[in-house]
């Protein structure tokens, strides 16, 4: 009779556990894929098998607004063959899933074969760097840019914002977030895609962030605004959110034409 009961409160609480997930705000799972390449053809070669392969299964997964980029060649550090896959999941669970729902797709198996069953002496990349986020409070859900214009003008700018410590890092996601940070880039028409916090990558304690622009004079012009803007100045100045940024990287990127945004 115990053992019946203790299986009823474990019933019980799975059911209150599930119903409190299910009204608490969602906040996306974001994977950030960086493929980087040597030659020619391997670009290609991963090209080919994400417009006609990965892009398609995904869809069939639901997930259907993923992102995928160049990087510009505006500097040297740039010159580097590379390509970014943003893909946007609803939790981890179904990050996690992915992988094994994928086994399961014969078309997909059979559309990315060459990607898929590529030899050790002829990959179709050189590395895969991946980066796992979580979605910040403020900005839950991924949005894909309504920019129009030619797609290798845009500049979709991915920042990465490292801070000294993990204390520190909590007080700048804090300055995005409840200090208007994010706001302040709504009003700005910065046309942001997401903002998210670190939770596996290279450079932790770090978040991420990326906004669009419809071209490198309105980027010039965005940021412009955005220094001399009174909400950013009042903000900055502010005693708490001094010196929690110790490094930042920024990277220039283009839409690919098969691209969702």
């Amino acid at each position: 009779m115990k053992q019946y009961q203790k299986l009823i409160l474990l019933l019980l609480i799975c059911i209150i556990s599930t119903a409190s997930s299910l009204n608490a705000q969602i906040r996306q799972i974001y994977q950030l894929k960086i493929y980087t390449f040597e030659t020619e053809a391997q670009e290609k070669a991963t090209d080919d098998y994400l417009e006609n392969a990965l892009l398609p299964a995904l869809t069939r997964q639901m997930i259907e607004v993923v992102g995928v980029f160049k990087n510009r060649k505006d500097t040297e550090a740039d010159s580097i063959r590379k390509t970014y896959v943003l893909i946007p999941f609803i939790s981890l669970f179904q990050y996690k899933s992915l992988e094994q729902q994928m086994g399961y797709d014969l078309t997909y198996l059979e559309d990315g074969k060459a990607f898929i069953n590529a030899t050790y002496d002829n990959p179709s990349y050189s590395r895969i760097e991946s980066i796992l986020l979580n979605a910040f409070e403020d900005m839950p859900m991924l949005v894909a840019t309504t920019l129009e214009g030619p797609r290798a003008d845009r500049i979709y700018e991915l920042r990465s914002y490292e801070s000294a410590t993990e204390k520190i890092y909590v007080n700048k996601m804090e300055m995005f977030n409840a200090g208007g940070e994010i706001q302040l880039f709504k009003d700005l028409d910065f046309h942001p895609v997401f903002f998210g916090e670190v939770i596996a990558g290279p450079n932790m304690p770090n978040l991420m962030y990326m906004t669009t622009h419809k071209n490198k004079e309105e980027q010039d012009q965005n940021w412009k605004k955005f220094v001399d803007s009174e909400g950013w100045k009042e903000m900055s100045s502010l005693e708490k959110y001094q010196n929690n940024v110790s490094h930042i990287d920024k990277i220039f990127l283009y839409p690919t034409p098969y691209s969702s945004y």
